[in-house]
């Protein structure tokens, strides 16, 4: 869907990502390579906006932004620079800001000169917090898709302990994959072929054996879901509402833009049922699109039962989103009982006989 842009002007910005650092050899050996990831933790950056003196227009055409010409985000002044002799010496790097190679090596801790390349993005630097009244809103940065993968995460670590490993007859995993927001087709993305070649690895060269898995496999794609919007009621479906603090959202859609079905939501469901988790649903409107998640690429891909889910939330793809605490917990809850409980409900049932 994209980014909301806008809401990246007058932020207090910097920059995160990996750097591929030079370390001379020793004893003239050859010199060696490492990627190191980095993170500048106070404010360097931001993107002004324009002041509404010489922006009239956006009171009658709302406002509008170029993101060739108006996200660029300002570094330093040539001022500033001059002074401190940055200008004269810029020559050093033909596609760098020095400044930008100074702070970077500064981080690291290493020579401006052993840094070979790197990738970077923008970043917020306000943490994240608690907020509302009863401090019962968490607001951050990405938790699209950050905090269904932090709450995976840690229910596959609270469901696993000695005794479930040894009885278990099934592989329980967590699977994070990047680049989902650009469409995923990428060497470590969900439409790549990195998720059937973990498996296949995982079982062997016996493709009876794996095939036979994959039929007993199950999904859970877990992406942020939309909640309902008290300011925007009319973007909803009446009869399916997402609300903060009601739980996990199962998504559904007719056009396959979720991988959702009736068997999948029954095991969830039902596993919901016998612990008193809340459960709710959501479909789109008609008359509107909604977004996608790697839940339909990794089912028809690898063939799996596949269940699409969300903790409800708000401002999705804003710079700073947020979502309720209970959603929170309560989806822990689920998933911990999901990877508890789910061999053993669906050994019961009997699908297509």
């Amino acid at each position: 869907g994209g980014g909301l842009w806008n809401t990246w002007f007058d932020r207090n910005l910097t920059v995160a990502g990996r750097v591929i650092v030079q370390t001379e050899g020793e004893d003239g050996k050859p010199p060696s390579y490492e990627c190191k990831l980095v993170h500048i933790p106070r404010p360097i950056l931001c993107i002004p906006n324009l002041a509404i003196h010489l922006n009239r227009g956006i009171y009658t055409e709302g406002f509008k932004y170029n993101k060739q010409t108006h996200l660029l985000p300002i570094l330093a002044t040539e001022m500033l620079n001059k002074e401190m002799k940055m200008d004269d010496e810029a020559k050093q790097s033909d596609e760098h800001h020095l400044l930008l190679l100074v702070l970077l090596a500064k981080e690291l801790k290493v020579p401006m000169s052993s840094i070979k390349d790197f990738d970077l993005s923008l970043c917020d630097t306000q943490p994240a917090c608690l907020h509302g009244a009863w401090n019962e809103f968490i607001s951050a940065r990405g938790l699209d898709n950050l905090m269904m993968s932090f709450i995976c995460t840690k229910a596959l670590i609270a469901a696993t302990d000695e005794k479930s490993l040894k009885e278990a007859k099934q592989i329980q995993m967590v699977a994070l994959f990047d680049n989902e927001e650009v469409g995923s087709t990428s060497q470590q993305g969900a439409n790549s072929n990195l998720m059937a070649r973990l498996l296949q690895r995982i079982h062997g060269d016996d493709m009876k054996v794996y095939d036979a898995a994959i039929r007993k496999s199950f999904l859970v794609s877990a992406d942020m879901a939309h909640a309902l919007h008290p300011n925007y009621t009319s973007k909803h479906e009446n009869n399916h509402r997402p609300i903060i603090h009601k739980g996990l959202v199962i998504k559904k859609n007719g056009n396959q833009r979720y991988a959702t079905n009736s068997v999948t939501t029954f095991l969830v469901e039902e596993i919901a049922k016998r612990h008193k988790i809340p459960l709710q649903k959501f479909v789109v409107r008609n008359d509107m699109g909604c977004g996608s998640t790697i839940g339909p690429l990794l089912s028809a891909k690898l063939g799996i039962r596949t269940l699409d889910v969300g903790v409800p939330q708000f401002a999705m793809h804003s710079i700073r989103e947020m979502c309720g605490t209970r959603d929170v917990l309560s989806s822990f809850e689920l998933l911990k009982n999901y990877y508890l409980e789910f061999e053993g409900l669906d050994s019961s049932l009997t699908v297509d006989k």
